[in-house]
């Protein structure tokens, strides 16, 4: 369970997976599939999302939390990119 005083930290770290990912999703949207550009939009945050993680002393098994809201980012990021084109 989640203490009051781990709640803060992982609402910061999921709100930078998240926040991080929606101009990475946007332009991965740009790029071809499977480019350099784009594996490299996909994993930019990553290292980021690590420092951040490890900062406020969240194991491993946090990961698939910020994955998931990472995820929702790009998802995200490239559903508004598609808006912004048609």
């Amino acid at each position: 369970m989640l203490s009051n005083y781990q709640a803060l930290p992982l609402f910061i770290l999921v709100a930078i997976a998240f926040a991080s990912n929606l101009p990475l999703g946007y332009l991965r949207e740009t790029a071809t599939k499977y480019s350099l550009r784009w594996i490299i939009y996909i994993h930019a945050s990553i290292p980021l999302l690590v420092i951040v993680r490890q900062l406020y002393g969240f194991s491993w098994h946090w990961i698939p939390v910020t994955l998931a809201f990472a995820a929702g980012g790009q998802f995200l990021g490239g559903w508004m990119c598609r808006r912004a084109q048609s």
